[in-house]
C-alpha cells in the first residue's frame, strides 16, 4: 500500500474544502438551517408529535441525511471530473499509486469532507431544537458508512459525465426526490398502505429510517434491513468502481 500516495491525494482533496469554505461549509448549513427554520420552528410548533417525539426533533436525521448525501456525492463527483476535465488525470493514472489508493484518496477525502459538515448540521440543529441521541455510536456508524457508500457513487458519477451539467442530473433529477419522498419530513407509515409498499422501493427509505433509529428508537423499517440495505448498496458501488478501472471506461479515452 503507498500510504504517501494516498495522503497526497487526501491532502490535495482536503485542500480544496479550506480553500473554498463559503461553498463547501457555510453554503450547506446555511441551507439545512433554513429548513430548520421553516420546518422545525415555524411549522414544528403547530404539528403534532410523530411516535412521541416532536415534529422538529422527528426530521433532524432525514436533514442531516439530506445534505449528506448530496454533499457526498458532490465531493466525490466533482473531485475526480476536474482531474478528467484537466487532463491532470492521466498524471494520476500513470503514477506509482494503484486504483485502489487513488479511490482511497479521492472517496476518503470526499467522506470525510461530508462526515464534518454532517457533525456541523447537527450541532447546529441543537440552535433551533432540542433533541438527544439515544445510540451515539451507531449514528455515527451510519454517518460514515452512509458518506462512503455515496462517496463511491458521486466517484462513479464524476466519471460517468463528460460535461458539469451531467454532475447535477442524478444529485437534482434522481437522489433528491429520493430523500424528500424517503421521509425526511414525515413516517411512511402515515401513507396510505399503497403508497407504504411503493416506498419501501426507495433506497433512501432504509438510510434515513435507520438513522433515525440511531437518534430515537424508533423506524419505519427493521434497523437491521437498514444496515443490510446499506451494505447492499455499498457492495454495488466498489463493484461499479472495479469495472470502471478494469475497462478504463471513459478514463482512458
Amino acid at each position: 500500500m503507498n500510504l504517501h500516495g494516498v495522503s497526497a491525494i487526501y491532502r490535495f482533496e482536503m485542500a480544496r474544502m479550506r480553500r473554498t469554505l463559503m461553498q463547501s461549509v457555510a453554503s450547506p448549513v446555511i441551507s439545512t438551517c433554513l429548513y430548520f427554520v421553516v420546518f422545525g420552528s415555524a411549522i414544528g410548533s403547530r404539528m403534532g408529535d410523530i411516535d412521541n417525539i416532536s415534529y422538529g426533533a422527528y426530521i433532524i436525521p432525514g436533514l442531516v441525511m439530506l445534505s449528506l448525501l448530496m454533499q457526498s456525492i458532490s465531493n466525490a463527483s466533482f473531485g475526480i471530473y476536474m482531474p478528467k476535465f484537466s487532463g491532470t488525470i492521466y498524471e494520476v493514472l500513470s503514477a506509482p499509486v494503484s486504483y485502489v489508493e487513488v479511490v482511497l484518496g479521492y472517496v476518503g477525502a470526499a467522506a470525510t469532507k461530508s462526515v464534518i459538515l454532517g457533525i456541523i448540521i447537527l450541532l447546529t440543529a441543537k440552535l433551533f431544537v432540542n433533541y438527544d441521541v439515544l445510540h451515539p455510536f451507531w449514528m455515527f456508524g451510519f454517518l460514515v458508512l452512509t458518506a462512503i457508500t455515496f462517496s463511491l457513487f458521486g466517484f462513479i458519477i464524476g466519471i460517468w459525465a463528460d460535461g458539469f451539467e451531467k454532475l447535477q442530473i442524478v444529485p437534482l433529477m434522481i437522489v433528491t426526490p429520493l430523500v424528500f419522498l424517503g421521509g425526511t419530513f414525515y413516517s411512511i407509515n402515515m401513507l396510505p398502505e399503497i403508497w407504504q409498499t411503493i416506498s419501501l422501493f426507495n433506497p433512501v427509505v432504509y438510510l434515513i429510517s435507520g438513522f433515525r433509529w440511531a437518534f430515537y428508537g424508533v423506524s419505519d423499517v427493521h434497523v437491521g434491513i437498514s444496515v443490510a440495505m446499506t451494505f447492499f448498496f455499498l457492495t454495488a458501488c466498489m463493484v461499479g468502481v472495479w469495472w470502471i478501472f478494469k475497462t478504463g471506461y471513459r478514463l482512458r479515452s
